[in-house]
């Protein structure tokens, strides 16, 4: 084992071995290494790009929810998930072409409700009215279950200072104008600007 000294000159005492040097640097390292990971700030950043009304919770529930435990939220609204950011949302749900989607009654007797009703895509995409069924009944479902509404929810992110960020390429391409939009869209920007806050976020989601 190589020694750095035999005797310290100052103290005139055995000195450090590098062994022991090593071991107490490691040592040093990892308990600034625990104190950075306890001290830190979770973050998080989501890609939201559809505007149907059941792909509208899964973003604004996963970003509410950690913004309420402390940590960083961003949110890019691109494509269709642009929607979601307009004044006035009139969301609907589509069970065209969603076979995992059951059809679960919010009324009638309970053994009628607890029924899982598939619906054939034929129906589904061919049946006037039928979008519109389907979005009511599963408004009615969520209002019987305690879930809050969309609105309700992006609100809550807002308050807890959650980052909306509105994709400016979405709204050049479809035509929109800012002012279709709510005031607390934290910024318009691309793709370029987000994904560098992406990837210094502890959690990046695409939905």
């Amino acid at each position: 084992m190589t020694k750095i000294a035999a005797i310290d000159p100052q103290t005139a005492e055995p000195a450090l071995t590098r062994a022991d040097m090593e071991r107490w640097f490691d040592e040093r390292f990892e308990q600034k290494m625990r104190e950075r990971e306890e001290n830190k700030t979770p973050s998080m950043a989501i890609i939201a790009t559809k505007g149907t009304l059941d792909w509208a919770y899964p973003p604004f529930i996963l970003a509410s929810t950690a913004a309420a435990l402390g940590w960083n939220v961003s949110i890019f609204f691109t494509f269709y998930g642009l929607l979601l950011l307009k004044k006035d949302l009139d969301l609907e749900v589509s069970p065209l072409g969603n076979p995992a989607m059951p059809m679960k009654m919010p009324i009638g007797p309970e053994w009628f409700r607890n029924l899982d009703i598939p619906v054939p895509n034929a129906i589904a995409g061919n049946l006037p009215g039928f979008e519109q069924m389907a979005t009511t009944l599963m408004k009615k479902t969520f209002r019987d279950k305690g879930v809050a509404s969309i609105e309700v929810l992006r609100e809550a992110c807002i308050e807890e200072g959650v980052q909306l960020n509105a994709c400016q390429m979405t709204v050049d391409v479809f035509g929109f104008d800012q002012g279709d939009f709510i005031p607390e869209i934290y910024q318009y920007c691309g793709a370029a600007s987000f994904l560098p806050t992406a990837q210094k976020c502890d959690v990046s989601l695409f939905m």
